[in-house]
């Protein structure tokens, strides 16, 4: 049986799973759908077409599913996915899709938003990401499985993180990522690769080793940077170097960050 606090607004319409618990003053708007056990913090606010998985905890001051900080923003229906098991903590901001992103702003399970985040319209994260105090995603981002984001980091429009890297604070990304890479500095240097990410995992030694290799040829190889993918996808028979390649050469809004630039 859920809980829900006298003080909190359920509008007609929303849709509570089991044994939910929802706090003082908190506001659930009349297209939610709360998953089973989902958990708001007081003084949270979740509104639009929304759907937050299971397990999900939302903690205080978050605002959840509004409208796209989008002047283009027309009032057209759009919707906010959330997947199972997240922790939401304070002030984060998750908004709305738009007609010409896609109309949905998706992140997936077993999610990390510290304090201060922003996920703008139409990203799309992927499962285990954690975003760092006030970090910030801009609208079209795509970050995918296993990303970390330091604090006060942003990521331009339209950009996308691949599969495992890393980005340490205080980095503006305006270029898409490499699965596995590191980037810091403040304006983002692709700096060598997420070892420690990639040992934690339980990475083999020889798929790391043909990764260091493969991000050497990436860094001093001879042709161009798609060149220099394409054959690293054909020299390497490593999974996770055919990854990186695959990102490199498939299609992408942004340019790429690329070794010591």
């Amino acid at each position: 049986m859920s809980q829900i606090h006298p003080s909190a607004i359920i509008e007609e319409g929303a849709q509570i799973g089991a044994d939910c618990v929802i706090g003082p003053f908190c506001i659930v708007g009349p297209k939610v759908v709360l998953g089973d056990r989902v958990e708001l913090k007081s003084h949270v606010v979740v509104t639009g077409d929304t759907t937050v998985g299971e397990d999900t905890v939302i903690f205080s001051f978050a605002v959840i599913g509004e409208i796209p900080q989008d002047k283009k923003f027309g009032g057209e229906e759009t919707s906010v996915v959330i997947g199972a098991r997240n922790r939401i903590r304070e002030h984060v901001t998750v908004n709305a899709g738009t007609a010409g992103g896609g109309g949905v702003t998706r992140i997936g399970d077993d999610c990390l938003l510290m304090a201060g985040c922003h996920v703008a319209h139409d990203c799309q994260l992927g499962n285990r990401v954690i975003m760092v105090n006030h970090a910030g995603a801009a609208g079209h981002c795509v970050v995918a499985d296993d990303v970390i984001i330091g604090g006060i980091s942003g990521l331009h429009q339209w950009v996308r993180v691949g599969r495992g890297a890393i980005i340490g604070a205080l980095t503006m990304v305006a270029n898409d990522v490499i699965p596995y890479g590191l980037v810091q500095a403040p304006r983002g240097e692709l700096d060598g690769l997420n070892l420690i990410g990639l040992k934690r995992r339980g990475v083999a030694r020889a798929d790391i080793t043909q990764l260091r290799a493969a991000f050497q040829m990436l860094a001093q190889g001879e042709g161009t940077f798609q060149d220099r993918a394409r054959r690293m996808g054909e020299e390497f028979d490593s999974a996770y170097v055919r990854e990186i390649a695959e990102f490199i050469l498939g299609q992408t809004d942004r340019s790429f960050l690329t070794p010591g630039k």
